[in-house]
C-alpha cells in the first residue's frame, strides 16, 4: 500500500511528520507516530471528539464534507471548532491528501 505523509502543527508551533498507509485514518497514523495530542478516547468510532484537528484552509476543500454525525460531534470540543475542524478518525489517508497539513488544538479535554 502506498505510504502517505502528512504535517501536523502543534500549538507550540512545532511541525511534526506523520507517515500512515493509505485508507488508514489520520487518527490511527498519528497515534502509531505517537503523536500527543490526539487522544482518541473512543478509538475512532465517532462517539467523542478527543481526535480534534483543524486542517488547514487550502486542504479543507481537497476532503469529502464531514457527514451529520461529525458535525454533532464537533460541536463537543474542548478547544473551539472552526470551519476547518475535523475528527481525524474521518479523515482517510490516500493519494490525494499527499502533504496534508492540519493543526492539533490546545487541548482535547
Amino acid at each position: 500500500m502506498t505510504e502517505v505523509t502528512v504535517f501536523l502543527d502543534r500549538p507550540d508551533g512545532v511541525r511534526l511528520t506523520v507517515a500512515g498507509r493509505a485508507g488508514r485514518s489520520l487518527m490511527r497514523a498519528a497515534q502509531a507516530a505517537g503523536v500527543e495530542g490526539i487522544a482518541a478516547d473512543c478509538g475512532g468510532v465517532l462517539s467523542c471528539a478527543t481526535c480534534h484537528v483543524l486542517v488547514a484552509p487550502e486542504w479543507a476543500a481537497r476532503l469529502p464534507p464531514p457527514e451529520p454525525d461529525e458535525l454533532a460531534m464537533l460541536e463537543m470540543t474542548a478547544a473551539p471548532h472552526e470551519a476547518t475542524s475535523r475528527l481525524s478518525c474521518q479523515i482517510v489517508l490516500g493519494a490525494e491528501l499527499q502533504g496534508l497539513v492540519a493543526r492539533l488544538p490546545d487541548t482535547q479535554y
